[in-house]
């Protein structure tokens, strides 16, 4: 059964928002990461800017709802974020899952994540499309 807490109506519009399949032409970085608690996926690829910003982002998800919901966050406001960006705006989120805190303010929507709080092996799923673009942009310095 849903909680109609976790999965309202606004994480159900957001997770169905993502486009299915979307793919870049020539990414730069590309990576996949996997929650080993629920199984989901998301799978990243970037295109960096000259200014080392975010110029490009497709994301797939083969997630629950939270995840989609993360997902569809993230999507929405990457581009012109550096990777640094990324990387505090997912550990703000992390914190703000496990220590019962204010959730980042820099993207209004992380905020109807905040019912997740109360369901921990919720929270991989949510962060993962952070730790996906990481992983693509870390994979991408490899390579160069």
């Amino acid at each position: 059964m849903m909680d109609s807490a976790l999965y309202n109506r606004d994480i159900l519009r957001l997770a169905t928002s993502l486009v299915a399949g979307e793919r870049l032409d020539n990414p730069d970085g590309v990576a996949e990461s996997r929650s080993p608690i629920c199984g989901s996926r998301i799978h990243a690829e970037i295109v960096m800017g000259a200014n080392g910003t975010i110029t490009a982002i497709a994301l797939r998800a083969n997630a629950c709802a939270l995840g989609q919901a993360s997902a569809a966050i993230v999507r929405a406001h990457a581009t012109g974020c550096d990777v640094e960006h990324i990387a505090e705006i997912r550990d703000g989120l992390e914190q703000a899952l496990k220590q019962n805190g204010e959730m980042p303010a820099h993207w209004p929507e992380l905020a109807l994540l905040a019912p997740a709080r109360d369901y921990p092996s919720r929270h991989a799923a949510i962060l993962l499309p952070y730790d996906a673009i990481l992983a693509a942009a870390a994979q991408m310095k490899l390579a160069s």
